[in-house]
């Protein structure tokens, strides 16, 4: 059986999510279009660190800050389809084994960025953090 869907909570996530979007839409504006690669990836890794504060701060008590921070607002500002498209254009080019290694590096620094954010949103909400 699945679980029930907490549609009380889509609203959060959309204006949480209108919010977020229209955030990088102004940023990678005011960045102009030769600074997109930067940009995207200072958002993508930005919005890691934050939904780990997010996700470690809010933990499965807080739903609703949760909806509308996490899942609508950094997940509107977050765009991997932009990363996956810049790496795929990359890809197209004279060197396509630099693209695939920066983008393996923006992964691994997403992923330690939303590990700190972890950390720190589990101390921000007095849980231990696991080593």
């Amino acid at each position: 059986m699945r679980p029930a869907i907490p549609w009380g909570l889509l609203p959060l996530v959309c204006v949480g999510g209108a919010v977020g979007v229209t955030a990088r839409h102004l940023l990678t504006l005011l960045a102009g279009e030769g600074a997109m690669v930067p940009v995207i990836a200072l958002i993508n890794v930005t919005g890691s660190l934050l939904l780990g504060v997010v996700a470690g701060a809010c933990g499965a008590r807080h739903a609703r800050w949760r909806a509308f921070l996490g899942t609508g607002m950094l997940g509107g500002f977050t765009t991997y389809s932009a990363f996956a498209v810049q790496v795929a254009e990359a890809l197209r080019g004279p060197q396509p084994l630099a693209a695939v290694a920066a983008a393996l590096a923006l992964l691994a620094v997403a992923v330690v960025a939303a590990a700190v954010g972890l950390a720190i949103g589990l101390r921000i909400a007095g849980r231990e953090t696991r080593r």
